[in-house]
């Protein structure tokens, strides 16, 4: 008989004590995701978004998939992060946070990078403060593999970084030097993220700077050309969004010293080019919808900013946090092509 993985273990404690939980960005792509499954395990969440980039129709997917008695756990503070009111109304009687909130996207912050500075610095060293302000036992925030930069070395290992070659990395790497300053000079327990390519259902295919996995599954199910940045090479760990949910949960609820006030890598640990990306979902997606054509795609220029090669080291996490991925990108990618053609498929009806 298997033993239960850490992760499998920790939900059960939870079921038996639950907590009282902050998620920002709550309407987002992995904040509804964090949202559903603690009200799966019976907490208590307040939730933290202004809408600008999550979506309400998030949170009423997740009303639907958890029902009405566990939805009634949830409290929804509609604010914005670069307002240190909100953070300090949302940070009232939670013990533990996951911060989520923030303006992703490279090409977005070469764009305007006055805007993913207010929002991704100013507003997390808010975050910050109004946690430290509330007691809160544990801040647990999205950090961004972005952060590598230019450093070669492939695995990525988490003391070993490079230059940053977009304003979205700056502001990324910023929050975890303004963690371990709070960690230092206040005793806020805090664990940051890098997340590498985080993908699954309700991530937004609409959109300048939507991901590469919902807009490429749009165009598909649209039999429409994908268009490829480069020689269709490079290549990243993509990593599906329970993988990310687990990271968070274990971060926020360990009790070994030795855990906090670190960064981790959360990834699979495992590379794939965009070409065997595009040849990947195609066949999800033809086996979702019999009869569907998937156009060859095609190539254009590479984007600025852009990282050639990604791919993560996870020892890290394994060793400290218990971090076991329950899918790799295969996994992911049959569950993530059904919710798309599903989506499709019930918006054409409509």
């Amino acid at each position: 008989m298997t033993a239960p993985t850490p992760y499998a273990q920790l939900q059960q404690r939870l079921r038996e004590a639950p907590r009282t939980w902050l998620v920002t960005g709550v309407a987002g792509f992995i904040g509804s995701h964090l949202l559903q499954t603690l009200l799966s395990l019976g907490q208590r969440v307040v939730g933290l978004d202004n809408f600008a980039t999550g979506h309400r129709h998030n949170l009423e997917d997740v009303r639907q998939q958890v029902g009405p008695q566990a939805w009634a756990r949830f409290r929804m503070v509609e604010g914005d992060i670069r307002r240190l009111a909100d953070c300090q109304a949302a940070c009232q009687g939670v013990e533990l946070v996951l911060h989520q909130a923030a303006l992703g996207s490279v090409p977005r912050s070469l764009a305007d990078p006055i805007t993913s500075n207010d929002v991704n610095v100013g507003g997390f060293l808010n975050m910050l403060v109004a946690a430290r302000d509330a007691g809160v036992q544990r801040f647990v925030y999205a950090a961004s593999s972005s952060t590598y930069g230019d450093h070669p070395g492939l695995p990525k290992v988490e003391h070993a970084i490079g230059q940053p070659l977009s304003p979205y990395a700056v502001t990324k790497y910023v929050n975890e030097l303004y963690a371990s300053v709070f960690a230092r000079s206040y005793g806020l327990a805090g664990i940051g993220l890098r997340y590498f390519n985080v993908f699954g259902p309700r991530q937004d295919p609409n959109g300048a700077y939507a991901a590469v996995i919902p807009r490429w599954a749009a165009a598909m199910l649209a039999s429409e050309p994908v268009f490829i940045n480069g020689d269709g090479l490079t290549s990243r760990d993509f990593c599906f969004v329970d993988n990310a949910v687990q990271a968070n949960l274990l971060s926020a609820t360990t009790d070994r010293g030795d855990a906090l006030n670190e960064v981790y890598n959360v990834a699979v640990g495992d590379q794939t080019s965009l070409n065997e990306l595009h040849g990947m979902l195609g066949r999800e997606l033809m086996a979702c919808r019999p009869g569907l054509t998937v156009p060859a795609p095609q190539y254009r220029d590479f984007r600025a900013g852009d990282v050639r090669h990604s791919r993560a080291d996870i020892g890290k996490a394994r060793d400290r946090l218990g971090y076991v991925p329950s899918h790799d990108i295969r996994a992911g990618m049959a569950v993530v092509a059904g919710w798309y053609a599903a989506r499709e498929a019930a918006s054409a009806s409509a």
